[in-house]
């Protein structure tokens, strides 16, 4: 798999592409010829050459407050980088798989911790869920790219691409949730009780729900916790 665009990545049926701005070296590396700027995700670079400047973009720094960053896992994944100047670049996130898609005039909603890459042209915001609670469930931080330009995304194993229409709504676990449509916007279902807390509940006391809209949601077969639990250091 190497580039997709939204809609080929909707309905499942995805032609490779030839760009060489975005391009994977292996499944696992995007390489980036940059001539001007674009953002990464900080702590991704493992190689360049050229003249580049690394400039850090925290985002949880628009007044969301010092809290949540320290409880927000894998710190890294907290913040984007932006990478200008004119060279080759290459970028891996711990040994997850690349996805590369091509977007025209759209929006698209990433996990925070699953962006890797997007061109300069995409205008990004960064989303919150909107129960706290979502903290301890991972996926608290989203990041919404919309425009034109191309974006890599990271997972674990093969994604899987889930259709929602509007009389069918699909529930998801936040820890393998990577991305969805822009227009989308999921709510965050809690189950937690007494019996949950106690290692007794069915174990998915947070999901993520995805109705009333056309779209996809896209997951993977692996569960990752972004919850730092300081009794654990």
């Amino acid at each position: 798999m190497e580039k997709y665009t939204m809609q080929e990545l909707s309905h499942l049926n995805a032609e490779k592409k030839n760009k060489d701005y975005f391009n994977l070296i292996n499944e696992r590396t995007l390489q980036i010829n940059i001539d001007g700027s674009v953002w990464t995700k900080l702590g991704s670079m493992i190689s360049y050459q050229g003249n580049i400047k690394f400039n850090r973009e925290t985002l949880l720094g628009n007044g969301v407050g010092n809290m949540f960053k320290k409880m927000f896992s894998g710190g890294e994944g907290g913040e984007l980088v932006s990478a200008s100047g004119k060279g080759n670049l290459l970028l891996a996130d711990n040994g997850k798989k690349v996805l590369i898609i091509d977007m025209f005039n759209e929006s698209i909603c990433v996990n925070g911790n699953d962006i890797l890459a997007f061109e300069n042209s995409l205008k990004h915001d960064i989303k919150l869920m909107k129960r706290i609670t979502g903290i301890m469930a991972g996926g608290l931080f989203n990041v919404k790219c919309q425009g034109s330009g191309l974006i890599a995304i990271t997972f674990h194993g093969e994604p899987i691409v889930l259709k929602v229409e509007p009389n069918k709504h699909i529930i998801t676990d936040p820890n393998a949730t990577v991305a969805w449509s822009g227009h989308l916007n999921p709510e965050l279902k809690t189950d937690i009780s007494y019996r949950t807390f106690l290692g007794r509940g069915n174990g998915e006391a947070f999901q993520m729900v995805f109705e009333g809209k056309e779209g996809f949601v896209l997951v993977q077969p692996y569960e990752e916790v972004y919850f730092n639990n300081n009794n654990n250091n």
